[in-house]
């Protein structure tokens, strides 16, 4: 739980940074910079899982590249997410939906990700300087400083877990906004 507290710390400190309005990223994002980490991601999957992965593109949100790992290139036949925030090098990674496991661990243990594949996502991911955060923090209550701690519940804010229809972690740092 001490790794969760600095996760969370980091998190916070992050959604102080100054930028825009919009919370999409802050101010000096590099799209460039994120864009040759993303393309560099979705290659490294593709020759680590031996076929090609996809690197799709989002706008108004929170993070700008997703790269998906087919069922069919994964040991345990499940389909893998890869989201890359704009902020602070953080990823995500789903198994195959962003409220199927709290985090890889429980993946593994539920028969979702191969030991061998967590790997091979987490060996990438941290070769790129990213830093994967357990879904089951990016699940909790946003209590942070921007436009999104004060939706209402129910409001137009998409969020997984426990708390759907609130503005969570994941809404904040990996979600369209």
């Amino acid at each position: 739980m001490h790794d969760d507290q600095r996760i969370l710390d980091l998190l916070r400190s992050l959604d102080r940074l100054p930028g825009p309005d919009h919370a999409e990223f802050p101010d000096g994002f590099d799209y460039g910079e994120a864009k040759a980490r993303a393309s560099a991601l979705s290659e490294r999957l593709s020759d680590e899982f031996g076929g090609p992965c996809s690197l799709d593109v989002t706008q108004d949100a929170s993070y700008y590249f997703e790269v998906g790992v087919p069922a069919a290139l994964t040991e345990a036949g499940v389909p893998l997410g890869v989201r890359l925030s704009n902020y602070g090098r953080l990823a995500a990674v789903t198994t195959p939906l962003p409220d199927s496991h709290a985090d890889l661990a429980d993946a593994v243990a539920d028969g979702a990700l191969s030991a061998a594949d967590r790997h091979r996502v987490e060996s990438a991911l941290a070769e790129l300087g990213c830093r994967t955060v357990p879904l089951r923090l990016l699940h909790l209550r946003y209590d942070g400083v921007t436009w999104l701690a004060n939706e209402p519940p129910g409001a137009s804010v998409l969020s997984y877990g426990p708390h759907a229809g609130e503005a969570t972690w994941w809404t904040r740092f990996f979600e369209h906004l």
